[in-house]
């Protein structure tokens, strides 16, 4: 009885490569993270736990320290002077950093030069030591005051964190033998940067901050 031949798979090898990137920011950075306690007020309206109270007071200097992405010391206290030494001690902040991928992604295709966005989500990958957070570099936030639409007319101020003269570095892994190359995703990030932006009122919001350009 003839034994059957066994079928033999070769596996090619997914031919990676990573190139340290640099993005520099063209225009101020707007962040707004969702606070504990926006997050557990949500959770709370879902699981419908709410209690109807009076509204907490307002208190816009914890509105700015918990708009921020903090990586590292951040202070216990919402205050001007803790904040100050956080910065003293060497706090660190970030953003996601999925955001500037999502950033490229739309740029290409409303460029034309990807028939989906689907087509570059497994082209490139970006990263930092933070994870999913990119360590936002060379800018201590301020505090800045907006006046901002939340329906039906109604309008509220909102106390968030602004970064000027920002910069981000991450490692840029892509397939050398896909179907992009370097130079193509290199132009990928940039243009989303340019027509897109991240963070709050960018290009993409009818606003012109996030705005940025890459350097290799």
């Amino acid at each position: 009885m003839a034994t059957k031949k066994e079928e033999v798979i070769e596996i090619k090898a997914i031919n990676r490569k990573e190139v340290k990137i640099k993005i520099i920011g063209d225009t101020p950075l707007i962040v707004h993270a969702w606070s504990e306690k926006a997050k557990r007020m949500m959770l709370e309206a879902q699981m419908k736990t709410t209690k109807t109270k009076a509204k907490d007071i307002r208190d816009p200097y914890d509105d700015f320290i918990n708009s921020m992405y903090w990586l590292d010391k951040k202070p216990e206290e919402s205050t001007p002077e803790a904040f100050e030494k956080a910065v003293k001690a060497g706090a660190k902040w970030g953003f996601p950093i999925g955001s500037i991928k999502m950033a490229g992604n739309a740029a290409a295709y409303r460029n034309g030069w990807v028939k989906n966005q689907m087509q570059l989500r497994g082209s490139y990958f970006l990263r930092s030591e933070w994870g999913d957070m990119v360590e936002i570099l060379n800018s201590t936030p301020i505090m800045r005051e907006d006046m901002v639409r939340i329906g039906m007319g109604s309008a509220d101020l909102r106390y968030r964190a602004e970064y000027q003269n920002w910069s981000m570095e991450m490692i840029l892994e892509y397939n050398a033998d896909g179907e992009l190359t370097l130079e193509q995703i290199i132009n990928v990030i940039n243009a989303g940067g340019y027509s897109v932006g991240i963070g709050e009122w960018r290009p993409e919001k009818d606003g012109d901050f996030g705005r940025y350009h890459i350097e290799i």
